[in-house]
């Protein structure tokens, strides 16, 4: 049989660590190999946005442009349609590029709903993670270099992070707060952390502009901010040389679309390997074993259950004050993705009590959803409706989802998902 039963266990090489004690909150994970031929994740054809732009590089109808200290930054982020907006601003050393980066030169990132771009001043390459239809995570790098024909190329050597426990076994993202090792001796301490973990806990090695009201979050905490210097900060503007970088902003909001879209990345992708993996008719001459394809079901409802419990943010921490970040990245986040008939879109922000308007992952319009086979596609949206239509009775849900909660995100849904199973109807309890 080629079932893969679930074991529970616990940003960018772009987060290969040095001296670092590592914590992390996870679900089940994958124990597959990534080279299984329903998968084969090295010789596989992809698709995704870095894929796209090589084939525009390739053919001439796109280029890149190096300028100065940023290097490829700028056209890069344009090529890829990353907003500048996007950037946050990391100065733990959690990257392979490590040796750069500190409170005076901090990395960049930037993110879309499709891919991740990493960029240290002076590094040697641009670092990209892009969301694959299938493959999950892949990863690339830039180099930082003037040459007539820059290129992506892509990179393995990043998944001896980056395909862990810390990512549920499959090549995906990772979002840690590391707190300083305060010249002890012993280690700096990393938490893996998601739209599941409180405030307080975020962001430690972070720089963050913005407010979070009465919630002190880890970020800030640098010796480029003075004692008497408030921690809320409006801009980095003066903490240091600013020659290169594209915003003086790490902004909050931006932290925690992120912080949601890391750990959603990762489930999507586990979800469809399973299955891929799962499934005899990948594996040929393999028939399926008498009972086998009633044991597969059943592994599926348990992972969809997971998967759905995140992407209708039902153990999300809530917010104890309003989060006040960047106008324009709010903006244009929230101006993102499909509406239906009464304007409504999964990416509308409340930012007073909870991360998203209608707590719904925008994820699910993803490539990789789409892309997920009905033996993980059909449980998922099976296990959606128990808990949006009301049928799920448990005290979880009934706090995280109120009736005018779980009636507006089926609207919508109804409304912008095409394949939306025609059993979503009408909520009334």
């Amino acid at each position: 049989m080629r079932v893969f039963f679930i074991l529970t266990a616990g940003i960018l090489c772009l987060l290969a660590r040095g001296p670092i004690s590592v914590s992390a909150q996870r679900g089940g994970m994958f124990l597959g190999s990534r080279e299984d031929p329903a998968i084969a994740y090295a010789t596989a054809p992809l698709n995704n946005a870095v894929v796209e732009i090589n084939k525009k590089l390739q053919d001439g109808s796109a280029q890149l442009t190096f300028d100065g200290r940023s290097g490829y930054l700028r056209s890069a982020l344009d090529a890829l349609d990353i907003p500048v907006d996007s950037q946050m601003l990391v100065f733990s050393q959690t990257s392979f590029q490590r040796q750069r980066i500190s409170e005076t030169n901090p990395r960049a990132l930037f993110f879309n709903d499709r891919v991740a771009l990493g960029w240290v001043r002076d590094g040697d390459i641009i670092e990209v993670a892009a969301q694959d239809a299938k493959e999950g995570m892949v990863f690339y790098t830039l180099d930082q270099r003037p040459v007539d024909r820059p290129r992506f190329q892509r990179v393995l050597t990043c998944l001896a992070c980056h395909a862990a426990g810390d990512t549920l076994g499959v090549p995906g993202m990772l979002m840690f707060s590391t707190t300083s090792s305060s010249g002890t001796g012993a280690p700096a301490q990393s938490v893996m952390t998601d739209h599941r973990s409180p405030l307080e806990r975020r962001w430690g090695g972070w720089y963050v502009t913005g407010r979070s009201g009465s919630v002190r979050h880890r970020g800030n905490e640098s010796t480029t901010i003075g004692g008497g210097r408030a921690r809320d900060l409006a801009s980095v503007t003066g903490l240091f040389d600013g020659d290169g970088y594209q915003s003086m902003s790490s902004d909050i909001v931006a932290l925690l679309a992120l912080s949601h879209q890391v750990h959603m990345t990762n489930l999507i992708t586990r979800v469809g390997w399973e299955a891929r993996a799962a499934d005899p008719a990948l594996h040929a001459p393999f028939v399926a074993a008498p009972g086998e394809e009633r044991l597969i079901a059943q592994m599926m409802s348990g992972i969809a259950t997971e998967v759905v419990d995140y992407l209708l943010f039902v153990d999300e921490a809530p917010l104890a004050d309003r989060i006040q970040g960047s106008p324009a990245f709010a903006r244009r986040f929230a101006a993102t993705g499909p509406r239906d008939a009464k304007g409504r879109s999964l990416h509308e922000l409340d930012l007073t009590r909870r991360l998203m308007k209608y707590p719904c992952s925008y994820e699910i319009y993803s490539d990789a959803f789409d892309a997920l086979p009905p033996s993980a596609k059909t449980p998922i949206y099976r296990r959606m409706w128990q808990v949006l239509s009301g049928d799920e009775r448990g005290d979880r849900y009934r706090s995280a989802l109120s009736l005018a909660d779980r009636r507006a995100i089926v609207e919508i849904l109804k409304g912008t998902k095409g394949d939306l199973p025609a059993y979503f109807q009408n909520v009334n309890r």
